[in-house]
């Protein structure tokens, strides 16, 4: 199997991990399996549920617009990686951020059309609750930015 594509698939099992993972998570933290908070590092990270009605951080931005912006998005990112793929310049690197950052973004999406809320579970003792899936989105955009903006 040639590098690519053993990379590609890679990228693909590990995105679909995290995916997976999150949806647990959520799954645990929304129907109270335990009882919460549970300190996962002392009181430095802790898991809670906590219904997040916005969009990331908290900032006051929800309802319909975010649910049809949020949908956009994701037809966006799906679009890009085909026509990346069938121009044949889908580079792994891309790939694998562009995917872990649509698994994030359709495990927030599930969450706004079953609940209308996002589930956040992570709360840091001087930051704001969040997820698996905000850790996949900020963590695949922070990549983008640094393989955009590297100096080549």
């Amino acid at each position: 199997m040639p590098k690519k594509i053993l990379l590609k698939n890679i990228a693909l099992l590990t995105a679909a991990m995290f995916f997976v993972g999150d949806r647990i998570l959520k799954t645990v933290a929304v129907n109270g399996l335990w009882e919460m908070p549970i300190n996962l590092l002392g009181s430095w990270l802790r898991f809670d549920f906590v219904p997040n009605y916005y969009i990331a951080f908290s900032l006051p931005l929800g309802g319909r617009p975010l649910f049809v912006i949020t949908g956009v998005i994701i037809l966006v990112i799906l679009f890009y990686i085909f026509y990346l793929f069938l121009a044949k310049k889908l580079r792994w690197e891309i790939f694998f951020s562009l995917t872990v950052l649509l698994f994030g973004a359709i495990s927030n999406f599930i969450d706004r059309v079953r609940y209308g809320y996002v589930i956040d579970y992570l709360s840091g003792r001087y930051f704001t609750v969040f997820n698996l899936a905000d850790v996949l989105i900020v963590a695949a955009v922070a990549w983008l930015l640094l393989k955009t903006f590297r100096k080549k």
